[in-house]
């Protein structure tokens, strides 16, 4: 639940919502036939505060200087984005729901109604809240396809990597893990563990959960993948993820967990474990030895650590090219740390809706009908 107030939080942070009363806002940039408000900049500033903030970056930090500047540029940059999405066809509905169905699922609820009362019951906006994740997944889209795809990678740069970064790659043993939990509690309870006491376990359904855990075992044991399984049988938190626990090191374990997974090969499946939750099946996906591992085993690491270095640069000229093909006016004492000389400033007439002044609307829609916008 925590970690999806958080997310709330997070993305609200960027979203624009009206209240039924007469709203007045200051528009400081209009992008083609979309605009950003004050409180849209004020509300991007203040995410980005909260992100330093939890990465432990004082005031003073540089870091907040160079931030707080490009708050306006990735304003643009989403409204560029969102744009060049819409020409390509990309909508984001079903990868919406593939993600809202996660969030279900890791907050151990019925359905996507219930989802939306949990969101409502923290003063949330669902479908500000939809609109917002919608957003995010067209602008990694158009990045993957206009920006990404074009980005090749050579053998040579890969082991040139490689031999460049070794001290760094070097590694302790470790085991990659999968898991399948029957849960012995209801959801309440492990949602509500710090709050209350957990109930009398029922035995009835101690041994039923325990029948159920032996079934899926006898299934991944006859063929089935444990993948699989997972996603569809799982009480886990990671179900969704087909039961992926992460990377674990020596000595992160429970001792009882660490004999089972670190003394046998990749691909082995263990028994069924009783824990405090209920009932466990581990699957060992890797073990890792301990030193420099092997390039052809860290090929896919070390490729998309290359990709990122270059996507940014990349996707910077991608985006000054998408200013230079918009039309983009900025209110004065307000700076685009993005902007390219060659842009073209939008021609404005007296009484024109391209005017940057004050809106007054009831609603996002009715107020950007009133621009022109819609």
């Amino acid at each position: 639940m925590k970690k999806f107030l958080l997310l709330i939080s997070a993305l609200l942070l960027g979203s624009f919502a009206f209240a039924d009363s007469t709203v007045i806002e200051d528009i400081i940039a209009r992008v083609n036939n979309q605009i950003i408000t004050r409180s849209e900049f004020n509300r991007a500033k203040e995410q980005t505060a909260n992100e330093l903030k939890q990465q432990n970056v004082s005031d003073a930090d540089p870091k907040v200087k160079e931030r707080d500047k490009d708050v306006l540029r990735d304003l643009i940059d989403q409204q560029l984005l969102l744009e060049k999405g819409k020409d390509l066809g990309i909508s984001g509905d079903t990868e919406l729901v593939k993600r809202l169905d996660e969030m279900r699922k890791q907050m151990n609820l019925e359905s996507l109604e219930d989802l939306e009362k949990a969101a409502q019951q923290q003063g949330v906006s669902f479908e500000d809240f939809k609109q917002n994740i919608r957003n995010n997944i067209i602008t990694q889209q158009v990045i993957g396809s206009e920006v990404g795809r074009n980005i090749k990678i050579s053998q040579q740069e890969t082991q040139d990597y490689y031999n460049k970064h070794k001290a760094e790659l070097e590694r302790p043993e470790a085991v990659h893990l999968e898991e399948i939990l029957v849960s012995t509690q209801p959801p309440e309870s492990q949602q509500d563990a710090n709050k209350n006491p957990a109930p009398a376990e029922d035995p009835a359904k101690i041994q039923a959960a325990e029948q159920k855990a032996n079934q899926l075992l006898k299934e991944i044991r006859g063929g089935a993948k444990f993948e699989d399984v997972a996603k569809k049988s799982s009480d886990g938190p990671t179900a969704s993820q087909g039961g992926d626990l992460g990377i674990f090191k020596r000595g992160e374990l429970a001792k009882e967990l660490e004999d089972k997974t670190f003394g046998v090969k990749p691909g082995d499946v263990s028994d069924v474990i009783r824990t405090k939750q209920g009932f466990l099946v581990l699957k060992v996906a890797e073990h890792y030895s301990a030193g420099i591992p092997p390039l052809n085993e860290i090929e896919p690491q070390i490729q998309e650590q290359i990709y990122m270095q270059k996507l940014q640069p990349a996707l910077r000229t991608y985006l000054t090219k998408l200013r230079e093909q918009a039309y983009i006016d900025i209110k004065p004492g307000f700076v685009d740390a993005g902007a390219s000389p060659n842009q073209t400033k939008p021609i404005v007439t007296t009484g024109s809706s391209s005017d940057l002044s004050t809106a007054t609307s009831k609603k996002e829609g009715k107020k950007k009908k009133k621009l022109g916008v819609l």
